[in-house]
């Protein structure tokens, strides 16, 4: 007989979501505690969103942490990485190896 964990988030008494994972619980329910907060501070904004959208609107943003942040520019992008280059002369080299096999 097979053995399984699941990891259930819980809000207000009412399941929300289930994870095969720890970690994956954890931070849907991090994320979930963010649009939490983001819902309280709409709601004492003199902005007039309908409830729904606020929820939207809070989950999106807490979703997209790390993209907002680099928009606020409280976050520098990730850098890419770099793509290694061949020195110019192995690469000369190597179209002269061609243009002989060819030739031959």
């Amino acid at each position: 007989m097979a053995v399984e964990s699941r990891f259930v988030v819980i809000r207000q008494g009412v399941e929300v979501q289930t994870f095969m994972d720890k970690k994956a619980a954890d931070e849907y329910d991090k994320m979930l505690d963010m649009a939490d907060n983001l819902t309280e501070l709409f709601g004492s904004a003199s902005l007039e969103l309908t409830e729904s959208l606020t929820e939207e609107l809070s989950i999106y943003i807490a979703q997209n942490r790390e993209k907002i942040l680099i928009a606020l520019q409280a976050k520098k992008p990730a850098k890419k990485a770099a793509v290694k280059k061949e020195p110019k002369l192995a690469l000369a080299e190597s179209v002269g190896d061609d243009e002989q096999l060819a030739s031959a």
